[in-house]
């Protein structure tokens, strides 16, 4: 049998309803409507994503590279291709039809991201480049304006580098300490090495929400709980959680909340930062230009209101309706349809992966995403992508931007699969037979 590190079976998941209430038609079906019994209809669901038919070397595509980026569905690629063609034109102040289409189509986007985000003012969402500009938005924003030497920030040793990079960055210029939460053999966050590294000093608790890694879902109202006594304020990386969960900030109770357009659906170079308004209304323009300004002389300029403020120069408009989009893509399939169907997934994964002899799979039994990252016996994880790969089975291999992690593990890489609500069952007996194949190519396992 396969070693675990902290795997468990949970009970699968049976029945599962999709809601859908968007008012076009075709948006409906493009959104893969529940059957007439009322169940999750996969194969409606997946022939709304085109690269899902293709062959890869001969062999049906088997997508499970999703903790990396996400596909995108027809009524995604089709709004960004009508915005694209019928309404392109640079957004706000222009008083022409163009450009009011093309405002609207922005704004709006702004509305349906604030609403996965569990906001319900969407001036509290800042457009960035994705998860890793919204981390270095705040780090430099806020950071150099409210950091100094010896203050502290708490971060974890499962933090994706997106979420520590920035942080040493601003300790090299501020003289501040990093402080790192430790990580138990189970794979989850030792909490009692939380407590012990909250003081008087943190100012901060960066923290991922779902490791992309370990796939761990990480208590954050509880860890927000425990900055906010510290008197710390708290920024959670929602890069592995936005997709597969409603955010709902409110109900987290952070002040920070980072995530991506592109592994929820939606374009690549797009994502969002939301924070409280009163946070946003006090820390300094990220970057200057045109657009975050309210007046420029040539003595000195004054700010436009936020969000705009942190938004300088032409934004990816296209990008942006794309992530708007999606954001109403994924609330017309209904959170708690896709969170099901993906516990069917990690249940069914977790059984069969748990068979396989010399497979040991890294993360916790219980509270986890349908991420696995995992080593087979001796085979290096490249070369176990490069033997899956001839069978159109995609997967990553590597560190996954996690380095302190593998360390953590002694390990310089692993492989990882990933699951998503348009992955289905036959994944997984394609993953595991590839897997049989690759021990069958290399002479058995070490």
């Amino acid at each position: 049998m396969a070693e675990t590190a902290g795997m468990t079976d949970t009970k699968r998941a049976t029945g599962v309803l999709a809601s859908s209430g968007h008012p076009e038609a075709a948006d409906r079906r493009d959104a893969g409507e529940a059957s007439a019994d009322g169940a999750w209809d996969l194969a409606e669901i997946r022939a709304q994503f085109p690269v899902l038919s293709r062959e890869v070397n001969g062999h049906p595509l088997a997508y499970l590279d999703n903790a990396a980026s996400s596909q995108q569905p027809l009524r995604v690629l089709n709004r960004v291709e009508r915005y694209l063609r019928q309404q392109h034109a640079n957004v706000h102040r222009g008083v022409h039809q163009l450009s009011a289409e093309a405002t609207a189509a922005y704004e709006g986007a702004r509305h349906a991201v604030a609403s996965h985000a569990g906001t319900t003012d969407p001036a509290e969402i800042v457009f960035t480049r994705g998860t890793t500009e919204a981390v270095n938005l705040v780090a430099s924003s806020w950071g150099d304006a409210f950091i100094g030497a010896g203050d502290e920030i708490v971060l974890t040793k499962m933090e994706h580098h997106s979420n520590l990079v920035p942080w040493q960055l601003l300790a090299g210029r501020t003289g501040c300490v990093l402080r790192f939460v430790d990580v138990t053999p189970g794979g989850r966050l030792d909490l009692d090495d939380f407590d012990r590294l909250l003081g008087k000093r943190t100012r901060l608790v960066a923290c991922t929400h779902v490791s992309n890694s370990l796939g761990t879902v990480n208590p954050v109202r509880e860890i927000v709980d425990r900055a906010h006594a510290a008197g710390a304020l708290t920024l959670i990386d929602g890069a592995q959680a936005a997709p597969h969960m409603l955010t709902d900030v409110a109900k987290t109770g952070c002040d920070f909340y980072a995530f991506s357009s592109h592994k929820m659906c939606g374009p690549t170079g797009v994502g969002a930062l939301w924070a409280r308004r009163e946070l946003l209304e006090e820390m300094p323009p990220y970057q200057g230009g045109g657009e975050m300004i309210s007046d420029v002389k040539l003595e000195g300029s004054s700010w436009a209101r936020v969000p705009h403020k942190f938004e300088a120069g032409t934004p990816n408009i296209s990008g942006v309706v794309g992530f708007g989009e999606a954001a109403r893509f994924l609330a017309d399939l209904g959170s708690e349809a896709i969170a099901s169907h993906e516990d069917a997934l990690k249940c069914a994964a977790l059984d069969r992966l748990g068979e396989i002899e010399g497979l040991r799979l890294y993360g916790p039994r219980e509270e986890r995403t349908a991420v696995f990252s995992f080593t087979y016996g001796d085979i290096h994880p490249h070369d176990l992508s490069t033997i899956l790969d001839q069978r159109g089975i995609a997967i990553r291999a590597g560190h996954h931007c996690n380095q302190p992690l593998m360390d953590h593990y002694g390990l310089s890489a692993t492989a990882r699969a990933s699951f998503y609500f348009y992955n289905s069952p036959r994944e997984i007996d394609v993953l595991c037979d590839g897997l049989a194949l690759a021990a069958e190519v290399f002479g058995g396992l070490a």
